[in-house]
């Protein structure tokens, strides 16, 4: 019997050391060291030895085991750092090559024209004001000279919550906050960009919410040239110097005199972009400025038309359809 564990110790220690993977090394394991591996087999038969035979042979089996365990926690180490070292000779990565480019948004053509608006008017001393979607009907429409039952009122048909509160028909109301929260102050000269919410049937060149940024100067001397003067710098900043502008008399029943502003484009020929015109007394006076004092201009931008032109866009419904086929045509922009 001591012969024959002499001979497994050989014959499993070879085997060991030459296992060439954590399988084989594991069945080898498994063959002489399991319950009901080779070794095991032999210390059955120690009942057919004597008292004195029983402890030399239990001693010599146990120093087997340990042997044999010992040799394969090293070989499995052996194997496990070499299984290592060709898992990361076949992923070499080359640090040096190129990452995988990350897809980036841009901004809105909507928003980046909003901001090409907005750097331009703050150049000229502007700033930007901001109110409520949801608006008082007094706010949005009798405070800018639009009495309830007024027949101007059918120019705009407006979305009401109740009757004495709308979506806003134009930021013009931002305008009306503004001056009451200044209680008379001079000078006002802000712009006010935001959505505004009209019942219109949308279609290629209308729709029920669009964008507007509507402007506001208020002191002592304000006259229609400056007006002009700022409408001019604004136009030809956006559309470039070359741009041919005109006005025309329109009329708005919270300025007096009101003009329209048109460009020329050289394809489609006089197209209306903005309405402007004085500020109406009565507006004046009832936002607590004396009109005597006092005097004001103001106009309104729609800035969806203002891209569509700047960009040659066929369709004011591509703005809010979520199209990335669109959307990432202005990302240069």
């Amino acid at each position: 019997m001591r012969d024959r564990l002499l001979a497994l110790q050989e014959e499993a220690s070879q085997i060991i050391v030459e296992a060439p993977h954590l399988e084989a090394l594991r069945e080898a394991k498994v063959k002489y060291l399991g319950k009901k591996g080779e070794i095991t087999g032999v210390l059955r038969g120690m009942g057919s030895l004597s008292a004195e035979e029983r402890p030399v042979i239990g001693a010599l089996a146990n120093e087997v085991r340990a042997t044999l365990s010992t040799l394969i926690d090293e070989t499995e180490a052996k194997l496990e750092q070499a299984a290592l070292e060709s898992k990361l000779a076949n992923e070499n990565i080359d640090v040096t090559l190129p990452g995988k480019s990350i897809p980036l948004g841009s901004l809105h053509p909507i928003n980046a024209i909003i901001d090409q608006m907005e750097d331009i008017f703050i150049g000229m001393g502007f700033h930007i004001a901001e109110g409520p979607e949801v608006e008082t009907d007094y706010l949005n429409f009798e405070m800018l000279n639009l009495p309830k039952n007024h027949p101007a009122r059918d120019m705009q048909d407006s979305f009401y919550i109740s009757p004495e509160t709308l979506l806003r028909t134009h930021t013009s109301s931002v305008q009306v906050r503004t001056m009451i929260d200044k209680k008379g102050e001079v000078p006002v000269r802000i712009i006010c960009p935001g959505k505004v919410y009209r019942r219109d049937d949308d279609d290629a060149t209308h729709s029920h919410q669009f964008t507007q940024i509507e402007g506001l100067v208020v002191d002592s001397g304000v006259s229609m040239g400056e007006l002009h003067g700022v409408l001019l710098h604004f136009i030809k900043k956006l559309f470039g110097e070359d741009t041919e502008v005109r006005l025309r008399p329109s009329y708005f029943p919270f300025t007096e005199p009101s003009v329209e502003v048109d460009i020329f484009h050289p394809e489609k020929g006089w197209i209306e972009i903005l309405g402007a015109g004085m500020v109406h007394p009565n507006v004046l006076e009832q936002a607590g400025y004396s009109a005597e004092k006092y005097t004001g201009f103001a106009f309104g931008i729609g800035v969806e038309r203002i891209a569509i032109l700047k960009y040659n866009i066929d369709d004011i419904r591509h703005f809010y359809q979520n199209d990335l086929r669109f959307t990432k045509q202005f990302k240069s922009v």
